[in-house]
């Protein structure tokens, strides 16, 4: 594979787009070694498309139901790396068979804590906050067949403070989140391109 690898991104259907945002703002500037040729949103009411679309990259909506597996991999062609960035579905099979090791998601945790079927977004914070956690951050890992469980690619940590909200402790997380996604994508190309 060479060094400047073909990325798509998968986005929910209700994020803003700031992880998408940073992946492609990394590609332009040369901080990861690639290119963003596609943004594919789960609905068409998803922020992130046009967010995708103002940064000039092409979208797509490829809406679950049936061969929902077989159009996604339409969608993807070309690509050599997805990276999900608020798309909280289980990936279908063939699309990860499809990318063995080249899917990653980030999680607001410090996986394995705080992973699993229902844990994102400001539920990961609550319970974070709820467990009198010391520190928190987020987690690149490769993706798998089951919520949160593929091997961690990268974590970054942060305190968790006293007087800490889950509005406040998903901020501080959210800038390390920018951070790791692009560095734990542009290793992980680099290494594979060697």
């Amino acid at each position: 594979m060479e060094a400047n690898a073909t990325i798509g991104i998968m986005v929910g259907p209700h994020g803003r787009g700031s992880n998408m945002a940073a992946i492609i703002r990394s590609c332009k500037d040369g901080t990861v070694p690639g290119n963003v040729q596609v943004v594919i949103a789960s609905g068409p009411q998803s922020d992130a498309l046009g967010v995708a679309q103002e940064l000039g990259i092409s979208t797509k909506v490829v809406l679950p139901g049936e061969e929902y597996g077989p159009r996604l991999l339409e969608a993807l062609e070309g690509c050599d790396w997805l990276c999900l960035a608020g798309y909280l579905r289980i990936l279908p099979v063939e699309v990860l068979h499809h990318f063995p090791n080249r899917v990653l998601n980030i999680h607001p945790s410090l996986l394995p804590k705080f992973g699993g079927k229902g844990m994102y977004g400001r539920h990961v914070h609550e319970a974070v906050i709820a467990a009198g956690e010391t520190e928190s951050g987020c987690t690149v890992h490769i993706v798998s067949e089951k919520y949160d469980e593929g091997p961690a690619v990268l974590q970054l940590k942060c305190p968790v403070q006293p007087d800490d909200t889950p509005e406040t402790l998903a901020a501080r997380v959210l800038k390390l989140e920018h951070q790791a996604f692009s560095e734990a994508l542009a290793r992980l190309i680099r290494d594979r391109s060697h």
